[in-house]
C-alpha cells in the first residue's frame, strides 16, 4: 500500500487537493463544512459522508505521501550513518 502511495505523482495530489479538496471556493469549501459538521455531530446523511470522502481524499493522500516521504528519508539518512 505504501509503495502505491509513493508512486502517486506529487502534482496530481497537489492539484487535486487545491481543486477538489477546496471546491466550491465560496462561500466555504465543502471539506471545511463537512469537517465542522462531523465535529458537531451533524454529519448524518449518506451524501454528507460521501461528500466528506470525496473532498477529503486528495488532501488525505497528500498528507500521507508527505509523511511517508519524510519518514522514508529520515530512515534512509539514519541507515547511511551506520
Amino acid at each position: 500500500m505504501t509503495s502505491l502511495i509513493r508512486r502517486l505523482p506529487w502534482i496530481v495530489l497537489i492539484l487535486g487537493s487545491l481543486t477538489l479538496g477546496l471546491a466550491p471556493f465560496l462561500p466555504q469549501p465543502h471539506l471545511f463544512e463537512k469537517v465542522h459538521m462531523l465535529i458537531n455531530g451533524e454529519l448524518s446523511r449518506g451524501i454528507d459522508f460521501f461528500d466528506l470522502f470525496l473532498h477529503g481524499l486528495f488532501p488525505f493522500l497528500l498528507i500521507l505521501k508527505a509523511v511517508l516521504s519524510l519518514t522514508h528519508s529520515k530512515t534512509k539518512q539514519f541507515a547511511n550513518k551506520k
